[in-house]
């Protein structure tokens, strides 16, 4: 169908709508929250969304909607499928967006996506809350691991890709789902990296920084943006219409609907304080270019007796619903109302495959001092919690951390951790492999144990809290026992982390060193003087100074999804050769925060007086088996192309990422000490050395100025061209643009 065609339909359905039913299209129900009679009245007053239902349950919602309700509108289903569609537990779950983002592969989130639309898609649903395209510049913030990293560049590239993924050729394919940008803007840079609503924030600097990665999304075809629980100058982004309309419709081109984050319009009310009532506060959301209100049930009322006592304009009513049918009629929902998908392919071995495959292309190497890769090893211990912790492994955003009943569920093979990826690929190189926990990641005060270990309960409530808190209750504490079981070992890997409880929403984190016994369980395996290995499963950077700076081996992992293990094992013996980079900084200190590689200059003495100047670990910094060296940057002014010669330098075949910066040296802003502009994967065999060429544009230099237009201002410029962002690793020549 084409768009004429689809404004005609929109046009004419909107014209036999009632008040009543353009208010309840802009309202979005949480099926659980609400329960299934309410869920279903509100299906045929024509509401225009429900979230967080699935199956038969669905099925009901559609049918009612299609059927009982005057218009019959379907309905739009949405769930969130952050890294696979992990909230149901057949399904094939990915690494994190943050792991996935150590592959610096947009390919990588591409079918990431495409394999999450397809079983969401079979699942009947429509929509899925994914990506964030925030960036994670503050570490201590709970929701890090759900970012693409610190760099708006390399965010934008993964969103594109993974919007692609999602989206598909075509909103109305079986297989297709709606992608939603999230979290529309800035949320991230919560003050002090405290989740949510209070965002140190000018429309410059919205511009310039965080709109890039948005930008990629609206390039991508991205249906739907979800506003963010932040401010700007003291203004809600959920009650702004320069931000919700003239920068992301006039400027950005975004053509598709508004979603609030959950409960944004209440939130106007309780939580920022700019509205007396919850009818001031739908006004507010609504005219800002909201279209649709997720969970903020009293909207409905609220904006019928706006509209009817004057205070708020129709036609506001009108805009918003014909976005929402504008991109049901491209979804071809009035034709297709449920999703088909392709029946039997949740959790196939092709997705699996693929989850597989992400795995490892987000494990990351950061140091080897000839520990790795494995070899003529008798015996390998593997220490820690989070070795044999699958719900560590997959982070947040699953079954196992959302449930849809009350009744947790247990962990659905296939999945291998660290542990048993190790015994594996031990059996077979004909070694032994021996497993000890070590030490409990967070644990428990000892009122919590005893309340977890004690008589059954009464209440059958409480005690299903208490049986599910005796299958997640972490180990007592024996790092003897682990030294005892290490000590014969010809090589040790220590996995160490945070869990479910150290991150995610109302999780910031204020001390980022390792919880419990960690350290003290390193320093006790670390005597031995055996190699040791120690490998990161955790949602984010973490402070590990004394690991990076005395271990023989570090890799990270972040949560690596349903393989995340048995990748980490292969990437210690060799099977594959890591080419993980990282998207983010890991800071040595709490205190150091933030850190991020892009930060602006100017910094009396360029350092805190009692940290030191550099991260652990810098943005793009990772390695492999094989060295790369880099020689004879060209680069072409006129042409803006850029070109190096890159040498694998070892004896295994290996892949480099090959990363360009540009630094501003005069402007009428202040620019950041450096900024990615380009980067690419290159497959190198031993020995090879391939000339890499960058195309480059006018609009990688560019800024955004006091007048809050993007331009390209004359003057001179470093190119720096090489394997990480830190400056001992570029190569750098100086032109004039």
């Amino acid at each position: 169908m084409s768009n004429e065609q689809i404004q005609q339909k929109v046009e004419a359905l909107l014209a036999q709508m009632t008040l009543e039913e353009k208010a309840a299209q802009m309202v979005q129900v949480p099926y659980t929250v609400a329960g299934r009679e309410e869920s279903l009245r509100w299906a045929r007053l024509g509401a225009g969304s429900f979230l967080h239902v699935l199956g038969d349950d669905a099925r009901e919602v559609q049918q009612t909607a299609l059927k009982e309700s005057r218009l019959g509108i379907p309905v739009i289903f949405g769930i969130d499928a952050i890294h696979g569609h992990g909230l149901n537990q057949d399904a094939a779950i990915f690494p994190s967006q943050l792991a996935c983002a150590c592959s610096w592969d947009p390919a990588v989130a591409e079918e990431m996506g495409r394999v999450t639309a397809r079983e969401v898609a079979t699942d009947g649903l429509h929509w899925t809350f994914s990506p964030v395209c925030c960036l994670g510049r503050d570490t201590r913030w709970g929701r890090i691991d759900e970012t693409f990293g610190e760099d708006p560049y390399l965010s934008g590239e993964m969103t594109y890709g993974i919007v692609r993924g999602y989206q598909g050729d075509s909103l109305d394919a079986p297989d297709s789902i709606l992608a939603c940008a999230k979290h529309y803007i800035g949320y991230g840079e919560a003050v002090g990296a405290r989740d949510a609503v209070d965002t140190q924030m000018t429309y410059r600097k919205m511009k310039e920084v965080f709109v890039p990665p948005f930008q990629r999304a609206v390039d991508a075809g991205c249906a739907t943006f979800m506003t963010a629980y932040g401010s700007i100058d003291g203004t809600p982004f959920t009650a702004d219409p320069k931000t919700m309309k003239t920068i992301l419709r006039d400027e950005m081109g975004f053509d598709g609907f508004v979603v609030t984050d959950w409960n944004n319009c209440q939130s106007l009310l309780t939580q920022q304080f700019v509205a007396a009532d919850i009818g001031e506060a739908s006004i507010l959301s609504a005219e800002a270019g909201n279209d649709m209100m997720m969970t903020t049930l009293d909207f409905y009322d609220a904006a019928i007796r706006a509209v009817r006592e004057g205070r708020l304009d129709e036609k506001v009513l009108d805009d918003a619903v014909r976005h929402i049918l504008t991109v049901k009629f491209r979804m071809d929902l009035f034709g297709k109302p449920e999703k088909a998908g392709i029946p039997g392919c949740i959790g196939c071995e092709e997705h699996r495959q693929a989850a597989y495959r992400a795995g490892q292309r987000s494990i990351t190497l950061l140091k080897n001092n000839g520990a790795l890769p494995l070899r003529d090893v008798k015996k390998v211990a593997v220490i820690g919690q989070n070795a044999d912790d699958i719900q560590s492994q997959y982070g947040d955003w699953t079954y196992l951390t959302h449930p849809n009943s009350e009744t947790a569920r247990p962990p659905r093979r296939p999945y291998v951790t660290v542990k048993e990826g190790f015994e594996q690929l031990c059996e077979a190189h004909g070694a032994q492999c021996v497993y000890h926990h070590g030490c409990a990641v967070r644990p428990l005060p000892p009122e919590v144990i005893a309340m977890i270990e004690g008589p059954v309960l009464a209440d059958p409530v409480a005690e299903n809290i208490r049986q599910q808190s005796m299958r997640r209750m972490p180990p007592r504490d024996d790092i003897p026992g682990a030294v005892a079981a290490a000590k014969d070992a010809d090589a040790i890997v220590l996995v160490v982390g945070d869990t479910i409880d150290q991150h995610g929403e109302y999780k910031d984190r204020g001390n980022l060193d390792l919880s419990g016994e960690q350290m003290a369980l390193y320093r006790a395996l670390r005597a031995l003087n055996i190699p040791l290995t120690v490998v990161l499963v955790s949602s984010k950077p973490l402070c590990i100074g004394e690991i990076a700076e005395t271990a023989d081996a570090v890799i990270v992992a972040f949560n690596g999804g349903q393989y995340g293990g048995l990748a980490v094992a292969e990437a210690a013996f060799g099977v594959f050769n890591p080419s993980g980079r990282l998207p983010i900084t890991f800071p040595a200190h709490s205190g150091q925060l933030p850190v991020y590689y892009n930060s602006l200059p100017g910094w009396h003495g360029g350092r805190y007086m009692d940290l030191p100047r550099t991260p652990v670990y810098a943005f793009g910094e990772g390695m492999g088996y094989a060295p790369f060296s880099y020689a004879n940057l060209v680069f072409d002014a006129a042409a803006l192309t850029a070109s190096v010669d890159v040498t694998n330098a070892g004896d295994v075949p290996g892949t480099e990422v090959v990363q360009v910066y540009m630094h501003d040296l005069v402007a009428s802003v202040i620019r950041p000490v450096k900024q990615l502009i380009a980067f690419t994967r290159v497959d190198l065999a031993p020995g090879e050395t391939k000339t890499v060429t960058f195309r480059l544009r006018r609009e990688d230099f560019s800024l955004v100025n006091r007048e809050e237009k993007r331009i390209v201002e004359p003057g001179e410029f470093d190119l720096f061209i090489g394997h990480s962002s830190r400056d001992e690793d570029l190569l750098r020549t100086r032109f004039a643009l």
